[in-house]
């Protein structure tokens, strides 16, 4: 995917504050402080589009982005942090849900984990969620760079099992070396154009193409 343009469009909290939804979204979710910002940033080749923060939980509303005019990436708010004022994480719930199951232009959601983390039950919960309301789900674990290896393979693994998936539809990324970057943007892609999944194995068993 070349990247032309990328700019941000609003945020907004309810319906009535999206943008007017002509064009395709994708929508990106998962735990504050897993590299969601950092993730979309890399794909666009931005550094500071999407805000980056060493303390979880800022982003606090849904941020939508325009892509080359044509789709737009939709930035929901991280979820399971503590230190977020009760309040706020309240409302977080409700915001999300609304925005996933209301919004017609959303065409599939990329779920975001550490790969260092065994995901939980607000992962599984979620993945199930998204099918019941057939909202097509990429599976991406982040910061592969900070493990070896061979210790990417046993938490691929690992998380495999957890969420009750294929290993293959895990995949791995690291901002810091580009990994899956391309098998991101392909499974992106499929969803813009309605593309039905590939019966052939995307991606190598290290996450890459």
């Amino acid at each position: 995917m070349i990247i032309k343009s990328a700019e941000f469009v609003k945020s907004a909290v309810k319906p009535d504050h999206y943008p007017s939804a002509d064009l395709p979204e994708i929508a990106f979710a998962g735990r504050s402080n897993v590299g969601k910002s950092s993730l979309i940033n890399t794909l666009l080749n931005r550094k500071r589009l999407v805000k980056t923060s060493r303390t979880p939980g800022r982003t606090q509303l849904i941020n939508f982005f325009l892509i080359n005019k044509e789709f737009s990436f939709v930035d929901l708010p991280g979820y399971g942090y503590a230190k977020v004022p009760a309040s706020v994480r309240k409302s977080w719930g409700p915001m999300i849900e609304t925005y996933l199951s209301t919004r017609q232009a959303l065409k599939g959601v990329v779920l975001i984990m550490d790969v260092r983390r065994t995901p939980g039950m607000q992962e599984a919960n979620f993945i199930d969620w998204l099918h019941y309301y057939n909202k097509p789900c990429v599976l991406i674990l982040t910061k592969a760079d900070k493990l070896s290896k061979t210790n990417r393979i046993k938490q691929r693994l690992a998380h495999a099992k957890a969420l009750g998936v294929d290993v293959d539809d895990l995949v791995l990324f690291s901002t810091k070396s580009r990994l899956g970057k391309d098998a991101v943007w392909n499974a992106v892609e499929q969803l813009i154009d309605h593309a039905p999944k590939k019966e052939t194995q995307l991606f190598n068993n290290d996450g890459s193409t």
